[in-house]
C-alpha cells in the first residue's frame, strides 16, 4: 500500500443523507470539504449515493444506501483540540478551546450530548455528542505537552460479550497491519466496578498511517459494532486484498461486496484503490458495469472489476 495515502478510511452508512451529511461535517470541522460526490443506479437498495469527504484532513466515505444500519455509540471519534494545531503560546490554547466550543455548538443543533461538555480530571475541557443523525463525536481539549497525535481517530468501544476484549482486538489488528505500533494504556483501577480491573480503559494505537483508540466498558449499553460505521482499507492488488481478507474475516455470512466482519463484530471493506478512481470518473455506463460484477462478489476480484469497467 502506498506510504503516503492514508491506509484506513471510515465509511459511514445512512439511509439517504449521505450528501447532506458530508456537506454538514464539512462545514462544522476546519480545513474540511467534500471530494466526490458519485451515484449508483438500480443497485438493491434503489439509486445510491457514494460521498468522498475530508474532515480536518482526514478521508471518509459515506453511502446512502436505506435504513438497515443505525449508528451507536460503539463506533465514535475522538476530536483532538491540541493547541500546537493552532500556533504557539496562550493564544492557541485559547484558539484551541474556542474552536472545540464552536465545533460542539454546531454538532448539538438536533443533536444531544452524552457526556455534558465541562472540565474532567483527564482534561480541561471534553465532552461527548451525538450529533443530528446519532453518530457520535468526543471533542477534548488535549494536554500539547504529550506526544502529537492527528485531529481525529476513530474509537472502538467494546461491551457486552466484547467487554475485556480491547487490548487483544488492538494486538490481532497489530498483526494484521504492518508499520503498526501501540501508543498510551490506561487501565481501570480497583474500586472502579463494574469495570474489571486491568481492562482498558484508554488506549491508542497506529494500524499504517492511521491512529485509532480502544476502550472497555462493562456498563450496561445495549449496543455493540454493527455496519454503520465500517473501515475501509484500500488495496493496491489482488494479493494485498486476500492477505487482508483471509486475516480480518471470522464470519462467512457477513462476506458480501468486499465487507466482512471480523472476530469482534467490527465491520471491515476490503477495496482495491482504484475503485476511488472508478466512482470519480466512471460513465453511467462503466458504473452500472461495475456495479453488476461487484455485486455477485464476496471477497473482490480486482481483474474481474476491471474488465467490468473497460
Amino acid at each position: 500500500m502506498a506510504a503516503n495515502t492514508q491506509t484506513i478510511i471510515p465509511h459511514l452508512w445512512f439511509d439517504k443523507e449521505a450528501k447532506e451529511a458530508a456537506g454538514f461535517y464539512a462545514s462544522v470541522f476546519p480545513r474540511s470539504k467534500v471530494t466526490h460526490v458519485s451515484r449508483l443506479e438500480g443497485t438493491p437498495s434503489g439509486d445510491t449515493d457514494i460521498v468522498g469527504f475530508e474532515l480536518w484532513g482526514m478521508r471518509f466515505m459515506a453511502i446512502s444506501a436505506g435504513p438497515l444500519f443505525k449508528f451507536n455509540p460503539s463506533i465514535s471519534f475522538m476530536v483532538n483540540f491540541d493547541p500546537l494545531l493552532f500556533g504557539a503560546g496562550p493564544a492557541a490554547a485559547q484558539e484551541a478551546r474556542r474552536t472545540l466550543d464552536a465545533v460542539w455548538d454546531k454538532l448539538s443543533q438536533g443533536g444531544k450530548a452524552r457526556i455534558p461538555l465541562d472540565k474532567y480530571p483527564f482534561s480541561e475541557r471534553y465532552g461527548w455528542i451525538e450529533d443530528r443523525y446519532g453518530l457520535s463525536w468526543q471533542l477534548i481539549l488535549t494536554n500539547p505537552q504529550g506526544d502529537p497525535r492527528p485531529p481525529i481517530m476513530p474509537t472502538l468501544m467494546f461491551t457486552g460479550a466484547n467487554c475485556g476484549k480491547a487490548e487483544a482486538a488492538m494486538d490481532f489488528y497489530l498483526s494484521v497491519f504492518r508499520d503498526g505500533k501501540r501508543g498510551v494504556v490506561h487501565r481501570y483501577g480497583p474500586g472502579m466496578a463494574p469495570n474489571r480491573e486491568g481492562t482498558v480503559m484508554f488506549a491508542d494505537f497506529m494500524l499504517g498511517t492511521q491512529w485509532l483508540t480502544a476502550m472497555d466498558s462493562a456498563r450496561e449499553h445495549g449496543f455493540g459494532f454493527n455496519e454503520a460505521v465500517s473501515l475501509l482499507v484500500s488495496c493496491d492488488n489482488q494479493a494485498e486484498i486476500d492477505a487482508y481478507w483471509q486475516q480480518l474475516s471470522a464470519v462467512p455470512e457477513a462476506e458480501q461486496c468486499g465487507w466482512l466482519k471480523d472476530r469482534f463484530g467490527v465491520s471491515w471493506q476490503v477495496v482495491p484503490s482504484v475503485m476511488e478512481e472508478m466512482m470519480r470518473n466512471g460513465s453511467r455506463d462503466q458504473l452500472h458495469r461495475v456495479m453488476h460484477a461487484f455485486l455477485k462478489m464476496k471477497k473482490f476480484d480486482l481483474a474481474a472489476l476491471r474488465k467490468a469497467y473497460a
